[in-house]
């Protein structure tokens, strides 16, 4: 007997389209710009310990991380864009300190971030976040939000559990981090769901 194949339901396509910038109590972001590479280079894109844990290494030209922002800033105007750059800025002024982004899949959202060494431990990435998540999980068709990070790198976990995120695994063998080793290292998920 032969099986019969019935149409599957259609699946609802998350359409999310987040605000070019916004403001929290330290910090504002916007869209990246190619001029802004030098800034960014100098701030933390060639900073070994800030890309330690990161999918790149530090950027050892500033042409390229030109290449990278403009491809960023033109992600804006695509209809079904991948992914959504805003470089972070204290507020009152235009020079980047780190970049977040959300990278939209259907009706799931994954974050990610990057802050300047310097920055770290005073809450900033944690308030970027804290806004995304916010906006994120307003919109009607996005059930999840999720970012990871080196299970070696409980910093990174703190901001996304202090951002609202759960703490929901450790994914075995998960992400390379090129700057320690050609090896997948394990990584811990945490999640927002509805």
């Amino acid at each position: 007997m032969a099986a019969t194949s019935r149409p599957l339901p259609s699946r609802r396509i998350a359409m999310i389209r987040p605000p070019a910038t916004f403001a929290t109590a330290r910090l504002t972001a916007r869209r990246p710009r190619a001029e802004d590479a030098a800034a960014v280079f100098s701030a933390y894109a060639n900073d070994p310990e800030v890309t330690r844990y990161l999918a790149w290494k530090p950027y050892e030209r500033v042409e390229l991380l030109a290449d990278f922002l403009r491809d960023r800033a033109a992600d804006w105007d695509r209809p079904k864009s991948p992914h959504y750059a805003w470089l972070l800025c204290l507020r009152g002024t235009d020079t980047p300190i780190g970049s977040i982004g959300l990278m939209p899949d259907g009706g799931k959202v994954m974050c990610g971030y990057v802050l300047a060494q310097k920055f770290w431990g005073r809450g900033m990435m944690t308030e970027a976040l804290t806004y995304l998540v916010d906006w994120a999980m307003s919109q009607p068709d996005v059930f999840r939000l999720w970012a990871f990070c080196d299970a070696a790198n409980p910093g990174s976990a703190r901001v996304m559990e202090k951002a609202g995120l759960t703490r929901e695994a450790l994914l075995k063998r998960w992400h390379v981090a090129p700057n320690i080793g050609p090896e997948p290292r394990d990584c811990i998920l945490c999640s927002k769901v509805k």
